[in-house]
C-alpha cells in the first residue's frame, strides 16, 4: 500500500498538522486573550492616570 518514503511523508504531514493544531489552540485560548486583557488593563491605567492629572491641575 505505502512505500517507505510515502510512509515517512505521511508521518511528517501528520506531525506538522498536529503541531499546527495545538499551536492554534494555544494561541486562541491563552496568548490572544492574555494580550487583549493586558492591553485593556494598561489602557485603563493610562485613563485613570490622565484623570488624576486633570484633577491635580484643577
Amino acid at each position: 500500500m505505502f512505500e517507505f518514503d510515502q510512509y515517512l511523508g505521511f508521518l511528517a504531514f501528520l506531525t506538522i498538522l498536529t503541531i499546527g493544531f495545538w499551536l492554534l489552540i494555544f494561541l486562541a485560548t491563552f496568548v490572544v486573550p492574555y494580550w487583549i486583557f493586558g492591553s485593556a488593563i494598561e489602557r485603563w491605567k493610562e485613563i485613570r492616570a490622565e484623570k488624576k492629572a486633570k484633577r491635580g491641575q484643577a
